[in-house]
């Protein structure tokens, strides 16, 4: 196959996949589980609800990476794509004075601005990640930030619009400095088998390799790529005109430098995860010390488990056929059940079938017909015994007797809200429990 054509090829998939992302963000139409497979999600399923299945397709991404480098930026990763787009855009753009630019913002004579900073940022969010919240990880998460901009989120939206300016003024900075995610894999990547590189003898140092890069990680001057910020997008194999960029492997034997600028910011690195771990032990104490009394998804478990698992992402909540789920508010930071919306479909599980992070809980629909979510309470005063109650309620927890008085059977109740609908009289309340409970 003709190299070029790698760059055509790799470009599609990513394209096919966005579309599939946003399709399925939105709540359109969700044919291929997309989020299933993003690497912040799939890790925490495997820390918080251990899955076989997400530990699996964790070790497939290391593997693609360790294999063939950081294809997941520039195919999976639906933020990933989105900045392409934008710098798609922005070169059809280029002849407007804002977006004109000689040579490579990123590049100034050389590598990108490979700054240690982006390190200690992956260890902020990665340690305040393992001690239990992922309150940091929801404002930088591509994943998590992709979702909730395009259900305009405030803070998504917000942190949306820096990275598209970032993609104006300095192409994918965020994915080579700033994304947690990327940190990780620009590690594997550095040591993967398949690297991009350049032939020496082949190449006569025009330049257009280095200028068409996004990630700025090629030096054409020296004939050297830096495949830890390449986000293996193979336009320079496109952009070449005599083909001395290659995607492969190279004879040569991995070098690991312990130079002390290294070995300092690797410590300095690992001292600050440790320190963050602690914090993410007392933010998740502190988050919930006081919430409001909610009622949560099935699958959810618990409230203080959930605000602190749910990366607000918000697929369940455009995804959700009865419309009750709502985004996190003032009160209680993550999604949560308003039955002024609807009713809880006792046929439906949705929510536990789009959720990719393990926030809900992967449960089947007859576990979640079996899960206790919310209970019901009947205030005598204004019934009036009209039993609509009692022919609503899906697991029959409600009878009426010989007066017609209606009386809740509390160890079947599973709080799904259908009594509180069928009720014209408002004699129904329904109130969250502390815990969800398999019946």
């Amino acid at each position: 196959m003709n190299k070029k054509n790698l760059y055509r090829i790799r470009l599609t998939i990513a394209i096919i996949v966005f579309i599939i992302a946003i399709t399925g963000i939105l709540g359109i139409f969700y044919p291929v589980r997309i989020f299933d497979i993003q690497l912040m999600p799939l890790l925490q399923r495997v820390i918080t609800d251990f899955s076989i299945i997400a530990l699996i397709l964790l070790l497939l991404i290391a593997g693609l990476t360790f294999l063939y480098g950081r294809i997941y930026c520039s195919i999976i990763c639906p933020l990933g794509i989105l900045q392409e787009i934008i710098g798609l855009l922005k070169e059809n753009l280029k002849n407007i004075p804002l977006f004109k630019m000689e040579g490579n913002r990123l590049c100034d004579g050389g590598f990108v601005l490979n700054s240690p900073i982006k390190y200690f940022i992956s260890a902020i969010l990665w340690g305040i990640f393992f001690g239990g919240t992922v309150v940091a990880v929801r404002y930088l998460d591509p994943y998590t930030v992709f979702g909730s901009a395009f259900t305009l989120v405030a803070a998504g939206v917000i942190v949306l619009v820096s990275v598209i300016v970032i993609v104006i003024f300095k192409d994918r900075f965020f994915c080579t400095n700033i994304c947690p995610v990327g940190t990780i894999l620009g590690l594997i990547s550095k040591i993967s088998l398949n690297k991009i590189y350049i032939n020496k003898e082949e190449c006569v140092s025009c330049g257009k390799c280095e200028y068409n890069c996004p990630s700025g990680c090629i030096n054409s001057k020296e004939k050297a790529v830096d495949n830890e910020t390449c986000i293996k997008c193979l336009k320079c194999l496109e952009v070449c005109p005599k083909g001395g960029i290659n995607y492969g492997k190279i004879a040569q034997k991995i070098k690991f430098s312990l130079k002390r600028r290294r070995i300092i910011i690797a410590s300095g690195a690992i001292l600050l995860f440790g320190g963050m771990v602690k914090t993410g032990l007392l933010l998740k104490e502190r988050i919930t010390e006081k919430l409001k009394d909610v009622i949560l998804p099935p699958g959810a478990v618990n409230k203080e488990r959930f605000i602190n698992k749910c990366l607000n992402c918000n697929l369940c909540v455009e995804n959700c056929p009865q419309k009750i789920l709502v985004k996190a508010d003032n009160e209680y930071g993550a999604v949560h059940i308003d039955y002024s919306k609807g009713v809880c479909n006792y046929d439906c599980h949705k929510c536990s079938e789009v959720c990719p992070s393990g926030a809900i809980k992967k449960i089947t629909l007859e576990e979640k017909q079996k899960t206790r979510i919310a209970m019901a309470m009947i205030n005598n005063d204004k019934c009036a015994k009209c039993g609509l109650c009692s022919e609503s309620c899906p697991v029959h927890a409600i009878i009426k007797t010989d007066d017609n008085k209606p009386v809740l059977n509390a160890a079947k109740c599973i709080g799904c809200g259908n009594c509180r609908k069928a009720c014209h009289f408002g004699a129904i309340e329904i109130f969250g429990v502390n815990d969800q409970k398999y019946l």
